[in-house]
């Protein structure tokens, strides 16, 4: 017959964040033996958190980190913004972007059991979402972005410039956190994308009765606004509209961008 006091389901329900009833279980079926008590636990709650994969998790954290040449981005995804704002959570998306920062995307792996935990106690769809990690071009220019709201991360920027210099990236960085732009030039938009658009500019164009002779002039340059809205290189610079992030560059070439908006 298992043998174990009070005080031991209280230690088992503060290491393991289970409720008093699944405690005591827990050290009933193990003959009171703490570490396989947390471990059935553990397994059990796992197996919850296995049938909360398909709810909606939109909400959640962003965290950046440098490492030696390297810069990297990780969210991790909640189901409300109340989990997200919690230390625990905020603290282990910043851990995330370190290990990842440090040795790569597949670092995540490192820190599953603490995932795992926190599916159990926080009884949520929680998974890490977008993972990153640059090695920096030797002698490029990064800036990171954090735009911080309720202690936690919800936007986050990378920016990578060749000939650039740090003020450059930072504005940059700034920039992108405002605009959210998708692609980096017109190259990366993907056609069917710009066939598709074009085609619903111009059937707008030809329902408000323009002339014929004139339909694709109006079709391009409204496609020109378009892409404008979606392409980082096209874009006026929020910070003085007269030039684009192309004239703002100059000499400098932006080697590339990544950004995460939680929520958007």
């Amino acid at each position: 017959m298992s043998s174990f006091t009070a005080k031991d389901v209280q230690t088992l329900r503060q290491a393991t964040g289970a409720g008093m009833m699944d405690a005591k279980k827990a050290l009933t079926e193990n003959d009171g033996d703490f570490d396989t008590a947390a471990k059935w636990l553990r397994e059990k709650g796992l197996a919850k958190a296995a049938t909360r994969t398909d709810r909606e998790n939109d909400q959640g954290a962003v965290a950046v980190a440098s490492g030696q040449g390297t810069v990297a981005l990780v969210e991790l995804k909640s189901e409300t913004d109340f989990s997200a704002k919690a230390d625990d959570f905020v603290g282990l998306t910043t851990a995330l972007a370190e290990v990842v920062a440090a040795r790569g995307p597949e670092a995540v792996s490192e820190l599953t059991e603490q995932l795992d935990q926190m599916k159990i106690t926080k009884k949520e769809n929680i998974e890490v979402g977008k993972v990153v990690q640059w090695q920096v071009g030797e002698g490029n220019v990064v800036d990171t972005y954090l735009h911080v709201q309720d202690g936690r991360g919800v936007n986050a920027v990378l920016v990578e410039l060749s000939g650039g210099t740090a003020e450059l990236a930072h504005d940059l960085a700034v920039h992108i956190a405002f605009t959210k732009p998708s692609y980096l030039d017109r190259d990366q938009v993907p056609q069917a994308e710009v066939d598709a658009e074009r085609q619903v500019l111009t059937d707008i164009t030809r329902a408000e009765g323009k002339p014929e002779a004139a339909l694709d002039k109006i079709v391009e340059g409204r496609l020109t606004g378009w892409f404008k809205e979606r392409v980082l290189l096209e874009q006026s610079f929020v910070r003085d509209e007269k030039q684009t992030v192309t004239q703002l560059l100059g000499s400098a070439t932006l080697v590339r961008f990544d950004q995460v908006v939680i929520g958007g």
